[in-house]
């Protein structure tokens, strides 16, 4: 077993433990085993990025089994530049998410930490699957373990929200499948991807397969207008599920047209770029001005979500490489922040029980450690200079600019309207005088939540203020995925 497998099976492979030792199991067992867990991982996880090597494009730490012959299905996987870095973020999330369920969840304690190391591991796979099938099915058996998240330990309308995410991500993921059966049988019978990359595809073929990976990694994102799933889960999903979905799985999506569209499909890519910057800047502008509106707190950084996701669709669709980098920065940057917001909203809701703005106010009066992180992190989400939200929407601007002036300045519209929505909930919720009696019996921040908070914090400001080791590692297959999309792949007649 590589190091790759190890940060694959091995949470799986505790979670399992957690869901075998059954309910009666005694809960703070449960809670260090699974801690343990997610230490491992992330120990597995530093590993894989301490033993990958700058300066070159190669899949690295690369494992190749045979899985169905019968199929030419391969147990493949790698990391370069781009995947290295989700495969550490996962595994530092999930530390995260079971540190701050480790009082809050008290019934299933061994159900809900299983599951999420469960998922941890499938969305690992996700990032080093080499092999199409090898990737559909991680893709794939990252719905079952954040449906069961969702729909048991989930708000008053959970059922709704569980199948509404299922159906919809489901339903997408279909049309995925055809396509990658279609390029299984037009490549001599083989789902590696690599070889997938040279496959000469006429201009109609690539624009169905276009928008059949579109129908998939779209909603994943997810992107405008098909993001309508997200509110309602994040509403209803525990504290840990938003922290996990805003953070990793909606990553999933955008790393799927990094892995696929982009470089199988390069002509279809250049050929709808109209349309995928169109669907990007309408997220950043038109879902951006939604948030303001919103009176759920949860809703509110939901909508925020789905514009800082435009700026990673809008990023890859310009095809240079600032856009591109940027595009990928803002993925690592909002799985830092936006799990932030969510583990704050949830600090919050395990107080009070309301996520409504109108219940707080003054709340600084009474929690002063909390709203110290709170207001970072709300400033990092509306893209403040120094700090990780700012970096990869600044060279996306950038990059766009470049493109085009106009849609640069759309673009640009983002940081306003992130600032308006992030700073107003900021002055209702956080500051002025007590409004109830509820937020003056409020508590501050224990130890373990402050731990958890002060972690991603480090992780804000460290990425704020120094992204070059970030960019240093991408910057080889960055620079390899910008030729590939640059070289047409129509056949010779």
């Amino acid at each position: 077993m590589g190091l790759l497998s190890l940060c694959i099976w091995a949470p799986i492979c505790f979670g399992v433990l957690l869901l075998a030792l059954g309910r009666d199991a005694h809960a703070n067992s449960v809670r260090w085993l699974a801690l343990i867990g997610s230490l491992f991982s992330l120990g597995a996880s530093l590993a894989v990025s301490n033993r990958f090597v700058l300066g070159t494009a190669d899949m690295q730490l690369v494992e190749n089994l045979a899985w169905i012959e019968r199929f030419n299905v391969f147990y493949h996987l790698g990391v370069d530049g781009i995947s290295v870095a989700f495969v550490v973020l996962t595994a530092f999330i999930t530390v995260i998410v079971v540190l701050a369920g480790w009082e809050v969840i008290t019934e299933r304690v061994n159900q809900y930490m299983g599951a999420f190391l469960v998922l941890s591991g499938v969305m690992t796979g996700v990032f080093c699957a080499l092999d199409g099938m090898l990737f559909y099915v991680f893709f794939e058996a990252t719905l079952i373990p954040m449906y069961l998240i969702i729909g048991v330990w989930g708000g008053p309308n959970k059922i709704y929200a569980a199948f509404k995410f299922f159906l919809y991500t489901l339903l997408g993921s279909l049309l995925m499948l055809i396509a990658l059966i279609y390029l299984y049988a037009n490549s001599g019978g083989s789902f590696d991807l690599q070889e997938w990359y040279k496959l000469p595809l006429s201009g109609f073929v690539q624009t169905m397969l276009f928008f059949a990976f579109f129908a998939a990694f779209a909603v994943k994102v997810p992107m405008w207008p098909v993001h309508t799933w997200l509110p309602d889960v994040h509403v209803e999903a525990p504290t840990g599920g938003s922290a996990v979905l805003a953070a990793i799985m909606l990553k999933l999506g955008a790393y799927g047209f990094l892995r696929f569209s982009l470089p199988i499909l390069p002509d279809a890519s250049h050929q709808w770029a109209w349309l995928m910057i169109t669907l990007s800047i309408t997220a950043v502008v038109y879902v951006g001005l939604v948030a303001i509106v919103q009176q759920d707190m949860k809703k509110l950084v939901a909508y925020s979500s789905v514009a800082h996701m435009g700026f990673v669709t809008l990023g890859f669709f310009i095809f240079n490489d600032l856009g591109l980098s940027g595009g990928i920065v803002q993925m690592v940057a909002h799985g830092f922040v936006s799990a932030a917001m969510f583990l704050c909203i949830g600090v919050l809701y395990d107080r009070v029980h309301s996520r409504q703005i109108s219940s707080y106010g003054g709340v600084a009066n009474t929690a002063p450690k909390f709203v110290a992180f709170a207001v970072l992190f709300a400033m990092s989400n509306s893209g403040l200079p120094g700090t990780a939200g700012f970096v990869g929407e600044w060279m996306v601007i950038l990059a766009t600019v470049k493109f085009n002036f106009v849609l640069g300045l759309l673009a640009a519209t983002a940081l306003i309207l992130g600032a308006a929505y992030s700073l107003w909930m900021v002055k209702r919720v956080y500051f002025g005088p007590i409004a109830n009696d509820d937020v003056r019996d409020l508590k501050d921040i224990n130890s373990r939540e402050f731990l958890v908070l002060a972690l991603l914090a480090v992780s804000v400001l460290a990425m704020g203020i120094n992204p070059k080791p970030l960019t240093d590692v991408m910057g080889p297959s960055v620079a390899n995925l910008l030729e590939q999309v640059s070289h047409s792949k129509l056949p010779n007649l």
